[in-house]
Order: C-alpha cells, then sequence, then structure tokens
C-alpha cells in the first residue's frame, strides 16, 4: 500500500513539475527568425548556419534616450526585438532616463520581475501589492529596487537633476502596460460609462483624460 501512494506521489509531483516549470533548453542557441510568420510562443528558431555575432549584440544602451513626451521619460528596451539571439534564454534588459521632475508612469510588466540599477540620479519609486499596500523608497545612485512580477510600479525623478537606471528583467519580452494609457487610450476605447462608474467621474473628466493621452496624430 505504501508502496502505491509513493509511486501515485512520484507522479503526481512529476506531472505538477511539468505544469508549473519552464522546459530547459534543449539546444544551445535558438536565433530569433521574426521574418517566418510563424506564430508561436516566442520567436522560431533561425537556421544555426546564417547566425553571427550580431544576434548577440546591441549598442543601444550605452547613452541616455532622448526624452520627447509629457512624463519626461524614455524607456530603451534590450529585449528580444533588438537581439535576436534571446530568444528562448529568458532574459532582457533596458535603460530608463528621466528629466528632472520626470515620472515613469504607473505600469506593470505581466511577463516579467524587474530589478533595476540606479546609474545616476536619485528616484522615488514604488510598487502596490494586491493587498494595496505601498511600498516605496528613495534610492540613488549605485542603489538597487526590485518591484515583483505583474504588480503596479513607478519611478519619479523628483531632483533637480536627470536620472537614468538600468533594468533587468527574467524575460526576453517582459510587456508593460500603463495603467493610464490602458484604461483611456486603448482601441477599441474603453467605455466612459466603465470608467465613470470605476473611477467616479463625469464624462467631461474621462473625455479629456482620454484626448491628453490619445496617441499624436503624425
Amino acid at each position: 500500500m505504501a508502496a502505491k501512494v509513493f509511486a501515485y506521489l512520484f507522479v503526481f509531483v512529476a506531472l505538477f513539475g511539468v505544469v508549473v516549470s519552464d522546459p530547459d533548453l534543449l539546444q544551445d542557441l535558438c536565433v530569433a527568425n521574426k521574418a517566418s510568420g510563424i506564430k508561436v510562443n516566442g520567436f522560431p528558431c533561425k537556421d544555426e548556419a546564417n547566425v553571427t555575432e550580431a544576434d548577440f549584440f546591441f549598442s543601444g544602451l550605452a547613452n541616455p534616450g532622448v526624452i520627447n513626451n509629457s512624463v519626461g521619460s524614455v524607456v530603451t528596451g534590450a529585449n528580444v526585438e533588438k537581439i535576436p539571439g534571446l530568444n528562448t534564454l529568458g532574459v532582457s534588459l533596458a535603460r530608463i532616463d528621466y528629466e528632472p521632475g520626470g515620472l515613469n508612469p504607473p505600469h506593470t510588466h505581466p511577463r516579467a520581475t524587474e530589478i533595476i540599477f540606479v546609474l545616476d540620479g536619485e528616484l522615488d519609486v514604488g510598487f502596490i501589492t494586491t493587498a494595496n499596500k505601498l511600498i516605496s523608497k528613495s534610492i540613488k545612485k549605485g542603489d538597487i529596487f526590485v518591484f515583483p512580477k505583474g504588480l503596479v510600479h513607478f519611478q519619479k525623478n523628483n531632483g533637480d537633476k536627470p536620472a537614468s537606471v538600468i533594468a533587468g528583467f527574467n524575460s526576453q519580452l517582459p510587456g508593460t502596460q500603463s495603467i493610464a494609457a490602458t484604461l483611456f487610450a486603448s482601441t477599441p476605447a474603453v467605455p466612459n460609462n466603465v470608467l465613470t462608474k470605476a473611477f467616479q467621474i463625469g464624462n467631461k473628466e474621462v473625455n479629456k483624460i482620454k484626448n491628453k493621452l490619445a496617441p499624436k496624430k503624425s
């Protein structure tokens, strides 16, 4: 009887592990072939004969990004879209630059935890738990702060000098959902009666926010 229970337990644990764990890589590399047109979870692999060092290189984080928006920050990604060799490896980076007073608005990364290292300046950062508790701290050059996967978080430069961070993610493509833009600038639009009820404001206020957040027409 004990042997049978052990056998059932072993099978359960094995199946549970298959369900909750990412599989190990089955090859040394799988450089993303973004031109293939095949839809998979990630990208199909490029023929290894066509792989070069350029598939694993990116110099775009060396210099501050150009800030040209109303929130005063800019994110430069170094993910699988910029570095095809990251496909299946489960990591990526980004650089975030902030002008004085700049904000990286409240947002989430649905597929990754984020860890930031402050290159320059000082920031007020924080995230909100599902129990609606704010965890926040002021951080400076050389400091590290972590934002757990999926939780709403932000960074604000309250100083009088520019600031910048390097952010690391445990996903090749963490995804970003900005809370304000998601709710007020989606396509198709979220109905006004949903937003007025959720935020306890009127149609006039909803339309004003939508107009402010609407994508700029070129």
